[in-house]
């Protein structure tokens, strides 16, 4: 089986993100950047997959400047036998773009499945996925939670708000991952040198013209500091009367 996996270079999400002086981006020096946590659910699967088989090929994929070849080749040191950076200056806003670079590689790639994170936690648009999907004319599941391939067919498990959902679906397919199929592995050490010397294929590519474009960033408003009231039953008149003539949810 021959299976893609796309990641994103993402921002590690437990650091305060600085805004650029243009307003429209974020100040990524001094940043600590990571692959997608959802990318690296697919990448376990793509693995996992690989493994049960006892037989295949596990190939990333991440659009982006140079920096996204250390990302690649963490992927790589899991376990995976190849990577491709398609190389751009920048990661565009317009997801329908980023599609329409990742198609135009994975067209012609034979491959029986392609994996993505259900989402990026830095956008957050979740719509990558279904958009390649499209323009290869493939299935698509998303967000799925189990996953079983048989005999040139899938069958997965969604979860859906208050239920779940099951579905089957010929290869070959795309499929984002969600949180829930696994956990990825740690590099090894010998996965780590071992990466080094795998092949990591760079290929320039001119990216349409985007629709979307970021007008402005802002950081949330910080919020007031709390208050002590009181202490103990004491407290409760003084607590029912601020929820409902200052915060309003009485």
């Amino acid at each position: 089986m021959k299976i893609a996996v796309c990641i994103k270079r993402v921002p590690v999400m437990d650091q305060r993100l600085p805004i650029a002086a243009s307003g429209i981006a974020i100040d990524e020096s001094g940043l600590k950047f990571d692959v997608n946590d959802f990318d690296l659910w697919a990448v376990e699967a793509g693995l996992q997959l690989k493994e049960k088989l006892g037989q295949g090929e596990v190939v990333i994929v991440s659009l982006g400047p140079d920096v996204v070849q250390e990302q690649i080749r963490k992927a790589i040191s899991m376990g995976a036998d190849r990577g491709i950076h398609l190389k751009t200056a920048a990661v565009p806003p317009d997801a329908r773009v980023v599609a329409q670079a990742l198609a135009a590689e994975l067209k012609a790639g034979g491959f029986d499945l392609i994996l993505l994170g259900r989402v990026a936690v830095d956008a957050s648009n979740g719509a990558t996925g279904a958009m390649v999907a499209q323009l290869l004319g493939l299935p698509c599941v998303t967000a799925i939670s189990k996953l079983e391939i048989k005999d040139g067919r899938g069958r997965a498990q969604r979860e859906l708000e208050g239920a779940q959902e099951t579905v089957e679906f010929p290869l070959p397919a795309v499929l984002t991952i969600d949180e829930g199929l696994n956990r990825e592995r740690l590099p090894s050490l010998k996965g780590i040198m071992a990466a080094k010397k795998k092949p990591l294929e760079v290929k320039p590519v001119t990216l349409a013209e985007s629709r979307v474009t970021v007008r402005k960033l802002q950081l949330p408003p910080e919020r007031a500091a709390g208050r002590i009231i009181g202490e103990g039953s004491a407290a409760v008149p003084e607590l029912v009367r601020l929820l409902q003539t200052e915060a309003k949810v009485l």
